[in-house]
C-alpha cells in the first residue's frame, strides 16, 4: 500500500519532466537499463510528452465527472522515462491534475520503488505506468489503473502471443495511440472515478 514514505520521495509532473530532460542531456534515462534502445525510446518519449502537453483535449464525460469529485485524492503513478505507455498516458493525468484541484499527481520511479511495484503487478509483470488513486487523508485505495487502456492492452497481449519483434510491436502500439487520441484513457478514468464516487 501507499505510505507517507512513498509520497515523501515522489515527484510532481514538472519535476519528472525536468529530470528526464536533464538525464537525456547526459545521454541517460531513468531505471536500471541504459541500453541504446532504451535511450532511443526515452528521447522519443520526451517529444511525445511535449506534444501531448500542448494538444490534449478533454472529453466531456471526463470533464463532467471531475466536477463531481468531493474530497481530496492523490494519484500515485509508477513510471520510468523509457516507457512508451507512460509517455502516452501521464501527460493526460497531469492535465487532469491541472483541471481538478481535488487531485494531486505524484510520480515514482518503478525501479526505485519495487516494494510498491510488486504489489501492483500485471500478471507477473512489472508493467508501467500504474496509477493508484488514494484518499489524501488516510491513503485509502480508491482504484488502480494501468498499464495501458484496455483495447491496447489486448493488442499488446496478442502481439506477444505472436512473438512480434519489439520494433514492430512498438510501431503498432504507437499507431494505436495516435489513432485513439487519448480518448480511451480519458473514458476509462471517467468510469473509474464515477464508480468510486457512487460507492462513497
Amino acid at each position: 500500500m501507499i505510505t507517507q514514505e512513498h509520497l515523501g520521495r515522489a515527484m510532481n509532473y514538472q519535476h519528472y519532466r525536468s529530470l528526464l530532460q536533464q538525464l537525456m542531456a547526459q545521454g541517460k534515462t531513468t531505471g536500471n537499463n541504459q541500453s541504446d534502445a532504451y535511450l532511443h525510446y526515452a528521447k522519443l518519449n520526451l517529444q511525445r510528452m511535449l506534444r501531448l502537453d500542448k494538444t490534449v483535449r478533454m472529453i466531456e464525460e471526463l470533464v463532467e465527472t471531475l466536477k463531481k469529485i468531493n474530497g481530496n485524492y492523490i494519484w500515485v503513478v509508477l513510471t520510468e522515462g523509457w516507457c512508451g505507455d507512460a509517455a502516452q498516458n501521464i501527460p493526460i493525468m497531469a492535465t487532469i491534475e491541472n483541471m481538478c484541484p481535488n487531485i494531486s499527481l505524484k510520480l515514482l520511479l518503478r525501479d526505485e520503488n519495487l516494494d510498491l511495484m510488486n504489489q501492483y503487478l500485471t500478471g507477473s509483470s512489472l508493467s508501467i505506468p500504474k496509477l493508484i488513486c488514494v484518499e489524501a487523508t488516510g491513503l485509502k485505495e480508491m482504484f488502480v489503473w494501468g498499464p495501458r487502456p484496455d483495447e491496447v492492452q489486448a493488442l499488446m497481449i496478442d502481439l506477444k502471443k505472436k512473438n512480434t519483434p519489439s520494433e514492430e510491436k512498438a510501431l503498432l502500439i504507437q499507431k494505436w495511440y495516435n489513432a485513439d487520441k487519448t480518448i480511451s484513457l480519458q473514458s476509462e478514468l471517467a468510469s473509474l472515478i464515477a464508480q468510486f464516487l457512487t460507492q462513497k
